[in-house]
C-alpha cells in the first residue's frame, strides 16, 4: 500500500513516530523550542486511550518515565537543553536500573538559559553522559522531518532490545521545520534513508517488569547495590552491553568519500547544509565528501579512522565551539589534519560559509 505525503513539522513527526511505535505513555513539561511535542501529545494520546501527563517539572517527568517503564510500558519524555539538564539524575537512574525509554532533546542555544534558537551544543552532555556513574545512552541525530519520524520509531525498538534509554538529539531548526513527508501504512524503519531499523524488538519478552507477583517469585528494579562486589559486577555487565551496542548499532551515511581529498564530518541540521554544499562543490569538480554520523553514540570511529587513511584533510562542521571535533580527532589519531568550522550560540551556517571554508 502506498503512503500518503503530508506536510509535517519536525516536532510533530517525533510525536507521530512515537505513536506508531506504540508509545504507551508520555510525560512532559513545556519549554521552547519543543513545545509542539507536549501540545500534540496532549491531544493525540487521549484520543488513542494512552497516557499523557503534563508533569509539574522536568524532574517529575523523567521519574514518571521511570515508573511507567518499570511496569513494562513504552514511555517517553521530551524537553530542550536546560530541561534535559534537569533530567540527568533520572536518566542515570534509568540506566542503572536498565529501564528502556525514549527521550527527546530539541536543542537550544546555551550555556544557561541562552536563547531559543537551534543549537548543537549538547553533544558532550549527550554522548559522554550528563549524569553520574559509568553509563551510556544510545543517541540518534536526525537531519530531516522524515528522520524525526523514523528514528523515533526505531528508538523504541532499540530501547527495548537493550533495556536502555535512547535519546533523539535534534535542534530547534529541524524541530520547527515543515517538510512534506511520505509515511507508508506499511512503514518499517528497516527501509529508512539512514539505514536505521536493523532491529525489530517489539515482541521481546519483558520478563523483568513489575506487573504483580501472583503465582511467581517477586521481582525488584533498583539501581542501589550495596552488597560487596555487586555494583562492580553490575557495571561490568553494563559495559558488556554497551560493547554489543557499539558492535551492532552504528548508523552512518557517507557521500562521495571514495576519491575525496577533503571529507566533511557533520551531524543533524548542519550535515544537511553540508550535504548541499558538497554537491555544489562536486559539480564544480572539487573532490569533497561527507560523513554524517546518525548514531552519535555509538560513534562511527572505525569508519572515520579508515577514511582518514585515504583523504588529505577532514573538516568538522558543527553548531558549537568544537564538541564532536574531539571524537573525530580521537578517531583520526593523527593520520591526517583535522580542521574545524563552528557556529555557537544559536547561529546557523549558510551554504556559502561551508563552501568557502572547504575551498
Amino acid at each position: 500500500m502506498s503512503g500518503n505525503k503530508v506536510l509535517m513539522k519536525g516536532n510533530i513527526a517525533i510525536c507521530e513516530g512515537a505513536i506508531a511505535a506504540g508509545c504507551d505513555a508520555y510525560f512532559g513539561y513545556p519549554i521552547t523550542p519543543q513545545n509542539e511535542i507536549p501540545a500534540h501529545m496532549s491531544k493525540r494520546m487521549p484520543e488513542l486511550n494512552r497516557i499523557f501527563i503534563q508533569a509539574e517539572s522536568e524532574i517529575s517527568a523523567i521519574n514518571m518515565v521511570f515508573g511507567a517503564s518499570a511496569c513494562g510500558k513504552r514511555a517517553m519524555t521530551s524537553s530542550s537543553s536546560p530541561g534535559i539538564s534537569l533530567k540527568q539524575e533520572g536518566i542515570s537512574y534509568l540506566c542503572g536500573s536498565e529501564l528502556p525509554c525514549v527521550f527527546v532533546n530539541v536543542q537550544r542555544g546555551g550555556p544557561g538559559l541562552g536563547n531559543i534558537s537551534g543549537s548543537q551544543s549538547d553533544y558532550f552532555q549527550s554522548v559522554k553522559g550528563g549524569g553520574h556513574g559509568d553509563y551510556r545512552i544510545i543517541v540518534l541525530a536526525p537531519f530531516s522531518v522524515k528522520e524525526m519520524y523514523e528514528l523515533t520509531y526505531l528508538a523504541f525498538d532499540l530501547a527495548d532490545r537493550y533495556r536502555n534509554p535512547v535519546l533523539i538529539l535534534t535542534d530547534g531548526v529541524v524541530g520547527q521545520m515543515l517538510e512534506p513527508v511520505e509515511i507508508s501504512s506499511e512503514f518499517s524503519p528497516r527501509s529508512s534513508e539512514s539505514g536505521a531499523g536493523r532491529v525489530q524488538s517489539s515482541e521481546i519478552k519483558k520478563d523483568w517488569v513489575l506487573d504483580g507477583c501472583k503465582g511467581r517469585s517477586p521481582r525488584s528494579i533498583c539501581s542501589l547495590r550495596m552488597v560487596e562486589g555487586e555494583l562492580e559486577k553490575h557495571n561490568w555487565n553494563l559495559r558488556k552491553k554497551y560493547e554489543e551496542i557499539r558492535e551492532k548499532e552504528i548508523i552512518c551515511e557517507s557521500d562521495f568519500v571514495d576519491d575525496a581529498e577533503t571529507v566533511v564530518v557533520s551531524f543533524g541540521i548542519t550535515a544537511r547544509i553540508c550535504k548541499s554544499a558538497v554537491k555544489k562543490l562536486r559539480r564544480a569538480g572539487i573532490k569533497v565528501g561527507l560523513i554524517r554520523p546518525v548514531t552519535l553514540w555509538p560513534f562511527p570511529e572505525k569508519i572515520i579512522s579508515e577514511i582518514s587513511e585515504k583523504t588529505k584533510k577532514i573538516l568538522v562542521v558543527e553548531m558549537n565551539t568544537g564538541q564532536m571535533l574531539e571524537d573525530v580527532k580521537l578517531a583520526v589519531n593523527g593520520k591526517c589534519p583535522v580542521d574545524f568550522l563552528g557556529c555557537p550560540g544559536g547561529g546557523l551556517f549558510t551554504e556559502d560559509q561551508i563552501i568557502q571554508k572547504i575551498k
